[in-house]
């Protein structure tokens, strides 16, 4: 276990004034980092009433819809499987759909691990809580201290209210009829956009995002469930590369007319 003052060591530099402090600027509150966790866990969670009314609608029994909460744990993936399902999809290919969506958890996993760098025994159950919403609340934060708080808050309240509300709303499906009229599948890919939203500060950002909608939409009538938002992440090289062109090989400037200029900012 790492001590108090490598837990509170900003885990990033930070730029100050000259002959300023710091301090300020790389730490954060034990209580501000819990309300924002509590505020993300809280309004996620409760959005598992969404899936239990879905899957029930789709034809799973309580007992599967329980557990895919319980073990598979991440959203967007539930919703997919339970979506293919309720389209007569084959579950085979539901369920590699599901998977295959899911793989981004992996990714967020290898970024995790070395921002929490928690002991060897508990990663396997943190592993659990590694899903879109822990890893928005854990990586703004300044220290692992703040990193280690916002992931645990955030994965245990939103881990027990989920599974609670998809409970509820599994035994409430049959109370609320018809569950395609009360469009209760797009609650989880809304929520999820209202947290994605505000982390895209850059033109980089917001242009890598729209063209990911674009080719989501665009592919989701041809392609099977899960796939398309797997393809859509071909939009972050695109437009890196595109953008490197449009800088590197401004109108008008040669190869060696870059050169020159970059040698004459670096003397100035």
């Amino acid at each position: 276990m790492l001590d108090v003052a490598e837990q509170t060591t900003p885990l990033r530099a930070t730029a100050g004034p000259p002959g300023g402090s710091t301090l300020a600027a790389g730490t954060k509150p034990d209580s501000a980092v819990v309300r924002d966790a509590l505020g993300v866990g809280i309004a996620v969670g409760l959005s598992g009433f969404a899936f239990g009314v879905t899957s029930a609608g789709s034809g799973l029994s309580l007992l599967q819809t329980c557990a895919l909460s319980l073990l598979v744990f991440t959203g967007a993936s539930q919703f997919a499987l339970v979506g293919a399902l309720a389209a007569g999809g084959n579950p085979y290919t539901a369920a590699a759909g599901a998977f295959f969506l899911g793989v981004r958890n992996a990714f967020y996993g290898l970024r995790l691990s070395q921002l929490l760098a928690l002991p060897r025994a508990l990663r396997p159950l943190a592993a659990q809580w590694v899903i879109d919403e822990t890893t928005a609340v854990t990586l703004p934060q300044p220290t692992r201290r703040a990193a280690r708080i916002g992931f645990t808050v955030t994965g245990l309240t939103l881990y027990v209210l989920w599974n609670l509300t998809t409970l509820v709303g599994a035994l409430g499906a049959e109370a609320l009829g018809d569950t395609d009229a009360w469009g209760l599948d797009a609650a989880g890919p809304a929520v999820f956009l209202a947290l994605l939203a505000p982390m895209l500060k850059s033109t980089t950002e917001r242009l890598t995002a729209a063209l990911a909608v674009l080719l989501a939409l665009g592919l989701l009538p041809v392609l099977p469930a899960g796939v398309p938002v797997l393809l859509s992440a071909l939009s972050a090289p695109v437009v890196l590369f595109l953008l490197g062109r449009a800088k590197g090989h401004g109108p008008g400037r040669t190869g060696t007319e870059d050169a020159g200029a970059t040698r004459a900012e670096g003397g100035r």
